[in-house]
């Protein structure tokens, strides 16, 4: 009964640890880790031991007897891996960082930003003793993109907070929540109390399409979509027009297909998740019967991953189309192409709510006087640029979708870092293994880009603090000068647990994981009221 990894897989490594026979790969150092889609059971090597689900942060690895009708797909996708990267050719087992301890007293480091990359950075700093660790989010809650930016519907994946709770509770830590460095503290204030500072600000803007029409009342950016369903307070008092019977979102990578979801979902079952309230009204009152997704290129250079395709073909209410098929395009045996090619060969069953999938596709310009009405589109055809890339271009006469609401979702984008260097190319702050200069680093997307997973964040850190306490061992950084004092604002880990309670306990009155507070100011209220309370 070998154990079978699902789409909630985070990627953090956990259970490469924990497995006592190497099966689960790839594993941190080995050829494929942190871009990898998943890591995956060998079936053959698997001795039913259980480790492996104890270990898991997000609930990811089942028994293959306990997988339900749309996880069964994942037996053939762990078994594929192994057939394509052979057990014997992997590396003998996954190798712990070495644990240091801190010379003369303890160290203080500064963490800016509270989501994956920032979590993930404390705790690997506190993994030594003698560091202490302050992380500073200018949002009241921490977990940034676990919390806001994880579909409502995909609460396995978000149980990865457990983890992030277990860090919070390490000896060393502490929060200051509710405070922008560059504004409420700067840049300097940091490095005058700390030893060092790491940047984990993650990518919070999304690229633009450079079309005309682009900025019509109805054309939205996928993130601040995203962002309004999950109750971020930045967004979570916006107004979309869902009162189109067709949305399009141009882009087809896992944020696209969280999206298509949403606006096809069924309220009810929504209205059991942690979405927001003001968002779940909306989508009750909304008309959007069609989410067409578009794609420049074709199936074999779609952005989304195999775990989240698999997610969309099992949806029970939802007909799943797929257009834009590349002549003589054969499906692989097991993967992207052959999945999209099932698909597309599905009967609709009509009269339900339905996601089109349409490849060689590339959005023109937005067409409408002061919000979208429609979108001006033309077929592409695909072509070797000489560099070992597949491009594609217009190859067709101008077609016209009617929408009220286009999202785009073709990549996040950092911006810069206050007093820090920035690459305007790659939108990332330039260093050398997290290392900005002594004293300064970075971590996470604004280190290396908007890519991966969740796990991810974990071998960033890992380098990244590998090059801090270099430095601090070679007599590179600085000692704090003198303690700053804290915004009157700030909020730390009891208030954070505080609000935590008062949204659990609220979501368990009505069958949820929790109901969000979502603006400022009821975060803090709740935090006073409950810390009150519990006192």
């Amino acid at each position: 009964m070998p154990y079978v990894v699902t789409r909630s897989c985070c990627a953090d490594a956990s259970c490469v640890l924990a497995c006592p026979v190497n099966c689960i790969h790839p594993a941190p150092g080995e050829p494929g880790f942190g871009t990898a889609e998943m890591l995956y059971v060998d079936p053959r090597t698997c001795v039913d031991c259980g480790a492996c689900t104890t270990a898991c942060p997000v609930d990811a690895l089942k028994p293959h007897t306990k997988l339900g009708e749309g996880e069964l797909p994942f037996l053939e996708l762990n078994a594929g891996y192994y057939r394509r990267n052979p057990h014997a050719d992997r590396t003998p087992m996954y190798v712990v960082p070495r644990r240091r301890t801190v010379p003369e007293g303890e160290l203080s480091v500064a963490v800016v930003g509270a989501g994956p990359a920032g979590m993930f950075a404390a705790d690997e700093l506190l993994r030594h003793p003698g560091v202490s660790v302050t992380v500073h989010d200018r949002l009241p809650t921490p977990y940034g993109l676990a919390r806001a930016g994880v579909a409502p519907d995909h609460q396995d994946t978000k149980q990865v907070t457990r983890l992030f709770g277990s860090i919070e509770s390490q000896p060393g830590f502490r929060y200051r929540l509710g405070v922008e460095v560059g504004t409420d503290l700067t840049h300097a204030d940091l490095l005058r109390e700390h030893h060092a500072v790491v940047y984990a600000v993650g990518a919070a803007t999304d690229r633009r399409l450079g079309i005309e029409g682009e900025d019509l009342r109805g054309s939205v950016s996928a993130t601040d979509f995203v962002s309004w369903y999950n109750g971020h307070p930045d967004r979570a008092h916006d107004d979309h027009p869902l009162d189109t019977e067709r949305a399009v979102v141009i882009g087809n990578g896992n944020v696209a297909l969280d999206v298509a979801r949403i606006l096809t979902a069924d309220p009810g079952t929504l209205a059991r998740t942690d979405i927001s309230d003001r968002a779940l009204a909306a989508l009750r009152a909304g008309k959007v019967r069609e989410v067409v997704l578009l794609g420049r290129r074709g199936p074999a250079q779609a952005a989304f991953t195999v775990p989240e395709l698999l997610a969309l073909s099992a949806l029970k209410d939802v007909d799943v189309l797929v257009e834009g098929w590349p002549d003589g395009l054969d499906p692989d045996t097991s993967g992207k192409t052959r999945l999209l090619a099932d698909l597309a060969a599905r009967t609709p069953a009509g009269g339900r709510r339905r996601i089109v999938l349409r490849f060689l596709t590339s959005p023109v310009r937005l067409t409408g006087d002061t919000s979208v009405r429609a979108l001006e589109i033309t077929p592409t055809e695909l072509y070797d640029a000489g560099d070992g890339t597949v491009r594609a271009r217009p190859a067709g006469d101008p077609q016209t979708l009617e929408t009220g609401l286009v999202l785009r979702s073709v990549g996040y984008r950092a911006r810069p870092v206050p007093g820090l260097p920035f690459d305007e190319a790659s939108a990332t702050v330039p260093h050398e293994r997290g290392r900005v200069g002594p004293g300064v680093y970075v971590a996470g997307w604004i280190k290396r880009g908007p890519t991966g997973f969740i796990g991810t964040n974990k071998t960033c850190a890992q380098e990244t603090v590998a090059s801090l306490l270099d430095d601090f061992a070679a007599g590179r950084l600085t000692g704090p000068a003198r303690a700053v004092r804290a915004p009157a604002q700030a909020l730390g880990l009891d208030a954070w647990r505080a609000i935590d309670r008062a949204e659990r306990a609220a979501g368990e009155a009505q069958g949820r994981p929790r109901v969000k507070f979502t603006d400022a100011e009821s975060l803090r209220r709740a935090a006073r009221a409950a810390l009150t309370a519990h006192t």
